[in-house]
């Protein structure tokens, strides 16, 4: 079956997800569309707790953070066992972080000025509060950052090297396996962070030679907020000791026995406190769809549907932030359209859903279930939006990144008019 062939079935799995009949929902980098099953896992999450109570920690709740992980971690080939399950990506990097001593010479940590903010404040303040010596490889054009230039930072001194897999703003996908060998000829540790890569780039652990690698199922997993990963290395995975941990990580957690701690076997050795149950309900289906669709299939029509962004983009004049070469693009196109922000923000208005990051411009993110038609619908209403001057409507003025109602600030933090 070719590349092509295997667009309708990927097509056909568009039903599951309802949101889809109700708007063009071009926004998976940033949240994917919840499956129909989803919504059913959910019911059965207030099914359990009404029905069991207490008694559903044994029956179902613990062990289902396992199966969960296990379920996410045969999207990237990560062995069963391996894959924990957190609250977000910050505080499993938090956990990677914890697990190692930064006192001594070997205390540097080597990222890049694209990685997502929230990983970046967690190593500056946590890790930096340790001990560790930050190196920050800056980006020369705002889109990516050289291979090279990362390899030439890592060093005998290097002791993590957090890198993003696909940059969030403009979608560059970086050569992790390179970065993964230089760092094991000095003896240092990849955090690959591939929130924006699982799910629509083929990720494979064992080939790339990552120590960790984190992520979360908010995005191109479709299975919604508070649901993230942490692959561990299995050579790693049974002597490495955080200090951020908790009960679940106890070999005996209903015993709460007093300190000192002792720490379980495989990926539970990884958690802390009471795990996130709703959620992991809630990432069941998603991840479940993804794997059933393939990355590759996937993999194939995304480099099709960007491209075809990228080309009309081109067309209309417009200053595309994004990769041109497709092998170095994930899934999403950034378009520095004139007046990006009220243009989103019009997009909003007729149901475009489309999101917005200050010098990236309006990001588009076409996923599996996604149509060409609905593609051209959006590079045609942004035409429109411009010719018509209709990004100049009053709401154009409010200060929105992602969401299409909610300010950027929580309501007690904005200030008055």
């Amino acid at each position: 079956m070719t590349e092509h062939e295997e667009e309708p079935r990927l097509a056909a799995l568009r039903a599951r997800f309802p949101t889809l009949e109700t708007c063009t929902y071009l926004i998976s980098n940033s949240l994917g569309a919840m499956p129909l099953q989803g919504a059913a896992d959910l019911a059965d999450y207030a099914r359990t707790w009404t029905e069991r109570g207490v008694r559903a920690w044994a029956e179902t709740w613990w062990a289902l953070a396992g199966e969960v992980g296990d379920g996410i971690g045969r999207l990237f080939r990560a062995p069963p066992g391996t894959v924990s399950m957190h609250q977000n990506v910050t505080l499993a990097s938090a956990v990677v972080i914890s697990c190692f001593d930064w006192s001594g010479p070997r205390n540097g940590v080597v990222c890049t000025d694209m990685n997502f903010p929230s990983v970046r404040y967690v190593y500056e303040r946590f890790a930096g509060g340790l001990g560790a010596r930050i190196v920050e490889v800056e980006s020369r054009d705002g889109i990516g950052v050289e291979t090279e230039r990362i390899l030439e930072a890592i060093d005998e001194t290097t002791l993590l090297v957090p890198v993003s897999h696909v940059l969030f703003q403009s979608a560059w996908i970086q050569d992790a396996k390179a970065i993964c060998e230089r760092a094991a000829e000095v003896g240092a540790h990849v955090v690959l962070d591939a929130f924006q890569s699982v799910g629509t780039v083929p990720v494979d652990v064992g080939d790339l030679g990552c120590s960790f690698l984190v992520g979360g199922v908010l995005k191109w997993l479709c299975g919604g907020p508070g649901g993230a990963y942490l692959y561990v290395r299995p050579d790693l995975l049974e002597t490495l000791e955080p200090r951020l941990t908790g009960w679940v990580a106890h070999p005996e957690p209903f015993d709460f026995a007093p300190p000192p701690m002792r720490f379980t076997e495989g990926a539970y050795r990884f958690m802390n406190g009471t795990p996130n149950v709703p959620a992991l309900y809630a990432a069941k289906a998603g991840p479940a769809i993804v794997h059933e669709a393939g990355t590759d299939a996937i993999r194939a029509k995304s480099r099709r549907q960007t491209q075809r962004l990228v080309d009309a983009a081109l067309a209309e004049g417009w200053t595309v932030r994004a990769p041109m070469d497709p092998d170095r693009r994930g899934g999403t196109v950034a378009l520095d359209v004139p007046h990006a922000h009220p243009v989103k923000l019009e997009l909003l208005r007729r149901e475009v859903i489309v999101d917005y990051r200050p010098g990236a411009g309006i990001r588009i993110s076409p996923h599996f279930y996604n149509t060409d038609d609905e593609c051209d619908h959006a590079i045609h209403d942004i035409r429109d939006i411009l010719a018509t001057g209709a990004w100049k409507r009053p709401e154009g003025s409010k200060r929105t990144v992602t969401w299409p109602v909610m300010q950027c600030s929580p309501p007690a933090m904005q200030r008055s008019p």
